[in-house]
């Protein structure tokens, strides 16, 4: 015969309350500031989430369904460093774009699949990351060099 103690089922049941809470998306602090990026192709301008300490970083822009055409989000590191990312709980696909100190591209990755824990390393030690809808890099003509501009980046912020 199966016997559960009473304290046992209230702490599963317990738990199984928070666990729809751990899954839902967690938003970040909206810039005021429009993020810019400078390509051949002309000026886009972008509205960014911050992620701009490791808390922050380690969520990015898990478990979200969807996210607007011109919004990203920006990741800070604390200097300049090798950095690797991944989508593990990331929903949706991501454009990735390796960002120098001085606010140039140093390289991207396009179409990060969705809940791959398959890691993406920036091309050379980095500064800033900017995640972006999959697919925005090439429809903006996004190349190795081109700007990036945003207070965070600029010392302004």
């Amino acid at each position: 015969m199966f016997h559960v103690r009473p304290l046992a089922l209230g702490a599963a049941v317990a738990l199984c309350a928070c666990l729809p809470i751990l899954a839902v998306a967690q938003e970040h602090e909206t810039s005021a500031d429009p993020l810019v990026i400078e390509t051949a192709d002309g000026q886009f301008d972008y509205t960014v989430e911050l992620a701009l300490d490791g808390r922050e970083r380690a969520i990015g822009l898990m478990n979200r369904e969807s996210m607007e055409d011109d919004h990203g989000m920006l990741f800070r590191f604390e200097s300049v460093r090798p950095v690797s990312m991944w989508m593990k709980n990331t929903l949706i696909p991501l454009d990735m774009l390796f960002i120098r100190e001085d606010g140039t591209v140093a390289g991207f990755h396009e179409n990060a699949e969705p809940m791959s824990e398959t890691v993406i390393s920036a091309p050379e030690p980095i500064r800033y990351v900017l995640e972006l809808n999959g697919g925005t890099a090439e429809e903006i003509g996004l190349a190795e060099g081109d700007r990036v501009s945003h207070p965070v980046i600029d010392g302004t912020d």
